[in-house]
């Protein structure tokens, strides 16, 4: 049944597509009622007798689409290059003074984002010049949120390697992550604990997450893990070798992908 009402909106579409090409709205005006049913009949007439010209319409469609959803992507992205690397949300690893920025938007319980992890340190420990920006994008529960709110706090008291460790450890984690499970995490990497939970259920704690989901939103991010290289998005765990050949074109072009 669904797919039936898609394919009559679809062939309404294309027919209204067809007329407006084919007629200009001046002279739509000055047919008749009979010229256009006339011309309606013949648009639903070579329909029928070439149906692979709705596939091929339908394709088209998917192509201008995607299209323009890489294009609003990009003009977010430059909207936004301040707040993807704002150091109050986020957590700055790898060359500070880097010559490229990787970011990534993550979630604790996201099991391709513990894939990815492996990824990223090896790219932030083998690339000297590698700026890398990880963001707490708790999409994935009430869990999630939690547990981002124990790193944010922890944020506080660690800092550089000593909390690069701490997320590390807390990514490498079995099993679904929770407060409770962070901050057993947490107190193991040398943070006050009783600091962390009262900092954890603060406002300006919660309003980093409530920054990040929306900055999230607005850059139109569907999932974890998700990567900003340059002037792109990149989802999921791609693996390292595709975000090495990201990072050096946007070194060699200036954009993540180098025509040419």
């Amino acid at each position: 049944m669904i797919f039936y009402s898609l394919r009559r909106l679809a062939l309404a579409g294309i027919a209204a597509c067809a007329l407006a090409g084919a007629v200009a709205p001046a002279q739509a005006q000055a047919l008749s009622p009979d010229q256009r049913k006339a011309v309606v009949e013949l648009i639903k007439e070579t329909l029928l007798k070439n149906p692979e010209l709705i596939q091929e319409a339908l394709v088209e469609l998917e192509k201008r689409n995607q299209v323009a959803q890489v294009e609003a992507q990009r003009n977010a992205l430059a909207a936004e290059k301040a707040s993807l690397t704002d150091p109050a949300t986020s957590v700055i690893a790898g060359n500070p003074q880097g010559d490229v920025t990787l970011v990534e938007f993550m979630d604790y319980n996201c099991g391709f984002c513990k894939r990815a992890m492996e990824d990223v340190r090896a790219l932030s420990k083998d690339d000297a010049k590698l700026k890398v920006v990880i963001k707490d994008f708790p999409i994935l529960g009430p869990d999630s949120v939690e547990a981002s709110r124990v790193a944010i706090a922890v944020k506080n008291q660690l800092q550089g390697q000593k909390y690069w460790d701490f997320h590390l450890k807390l990514m490498a984690t079995k099993g679904r992550i929770n407060g409770a499970k962070a901050l057993e995490i947490a107190k193991e990497a040398g943070a006050d604990i009783e600091r962390v939970k009262k900092e954890m259920d603060a406002p300006a704690t919660r309003a980093v997450i409530e920054q990040t989901v929306a900055l999230g939103d607005r850059l139109g991010l569907t999932g974890t893990p998700a990567f900003i290289v340059g002037d792109e998005v990149v989802f999921g765990a791609v693996g390292q070798a595709a975000l090495k050949q990201k990072i050096e074109a946007v070194r060699k072009c200036g954009k993540a992908t180098c025509s040419g």
